[in-house]
């Protein structure tokens, strides 16, 4: 019998649509070792799937093939402080960092950063934090003052001022902790397997993670069989975990997210392409990437910038062929794009076959692989 009944009935442009049970036991507490041992459901045409092991990729793509890899690399963007108070220390409170503001992340003095905080009714503008140095309780190695209240988010805007021997970066790595998504309760992961074997770029607070699955020894075996790679870069921030609240699923406004797209990068797309190759998105962050550039400039060119694109079924695909992603939260952004892919109906279809056979799912879970060839023939 199957976990949960799909409704052909509700629209895609319902909320409700996108629901599904998951059992709690299905949620992965910790990654398999090696990361490539996880399990991959592969769609391999609009009717039929096959069971793999990540490690099976190269003989599942062609040699031609590009794969697109997000770059980012999660932040320690927790903090543990206190509200400063009459005395030397008052309540503690907890930061979540979002997202930099201003046009691009960079080394910046006193940064600004959007956050969720903890106490948040007790965190009003003009309220000034420390963070304590952990080795040196007594020290303080970083300020900072709430400046606004960011509506949208129901966060804050911070104002940071590190310590006058260290930057604010360097306050971060010895200060901040890796966050791990709310529902990875149970975990005795290290902070390291929580980003990608190819993150370079740090900037992100949630870790790209169907590229997670990759090892150095799988990507050059790839590489041996023809199948080329390459990197962009979206931060992940509030954007891809900020839930759906509206029922109309179109009256829902994606935050934007810092994306940048280099010239060598779009040639390699576009000599893909023009050889009769696939692009194959690693992640529905690298999705984002690609035809959010494509929509928001009329063209795949270098870019350097924010995008909010909000993929939903019905979109019209224009650079990414194929998909690797992971199993996604009900009634989220990630699970309608994965749904503008391969049809609502039948991606809840496979949600279902996943949960009998024994999938895990979410972040530290295990994967899907859209092929070309799987999608719908009207697409």
């Amino acid at each position: 019998m199957l976990p949960f009944q799909v409704v052909p009935a509700i629209g895609d442009d319902r909320l409700s649509a996108y629901d599904y049970e998951l059992p709690s036991d299905r949620i992965a507490q910790n990654p398999v070792s090696p990361r490539d041992h996880s399990r991959l459901l592969v769609l391999h045409s609009p009717t039929d799937i096959a069971h793999h092991c990540f490690r099976d990729l190269p003989s599942l793509l062609k040699p031609g093939d590009l794969l697109v890899l997000n770059n980012t690399r999660v932040i320690p963007a927790r903090l543990y402080g206190y509200k400063t108070g009459t005395d030397s220390r008052g309540t503690p409170v907890e930061i979540l960092l979002l997202e930099q503001q201003g046009n691009a992340p960079a080394e910046t003095i006193q940064p600004q950063w959007l956050a969720l905080v903890k106490p948040g009714k007790r965190l009003k503008p003009g309220a000034e934090l420390e963070f304590p140095d952990p080795h040196h309780p007594e020290s303080v190695a970083l300020r900072a003052k709430v400046l606004a209240i960011d509506e949208p988010t129901g966060g804050r805007i911070l104002q940071f001022y590190p310590s006058a021997d260290r930057s604010f970066w360097d306050c971060l790595e010895h200060l901040g902790q890796i966050p791990l998504p709310p529902y990875i309760r149970e975990s005795q992961a290290a902070a390291e397997q929580y980003q990608t074997v190819y993150s370079s770029q740090a900037g992100a607070v949630a870790a790209p993670t169907a590229g997670l699955h990759f090892t150095p020894e799988l990507l050059k075996r790839l590489a041996e069989v023809g199948i080329e790679q390459t990197t962009l870069t979206l931060h992940v921030g509030v954007g891809t975990f900020r839930p759906v609240e509206t029922e109309r699923i179109t009256e829902h406004q994606m935050h934007s997210e810092w994306v940048e797209l280099k010239a060598e990068t779009v040639e390699k797309i576009q000599a893909t392409q023009a050889q009769g190759g696939r692009i194959i998105a690693v992640g529905t962050t690298v999705v984002r990437s690609l035809e959010g550039v494509m929509a928001q400039t009329g063209a795949l060119q270098p870019f350097q910038g924010k995008v909010n694109l909000f993929i939903t079924p019905g979109f019209t695909w224009q650079v990414v062929s194929g998909l690797i992603t992971n199993f996604h939260l009900p009634k989220s952004s990630l699970l309608m794009l994965v749904s503008a892919l391969v049809g609502r109906q039948r991606l809840l279809t496979l949600y279902n076959e996943a949960i009998v056979q024994g999938y895990r799912f979410y972040s530290f879970g295990d994967a899907m692989l859209i092929l070309p060839e799987a999608r719908p023939a009207r697409d």
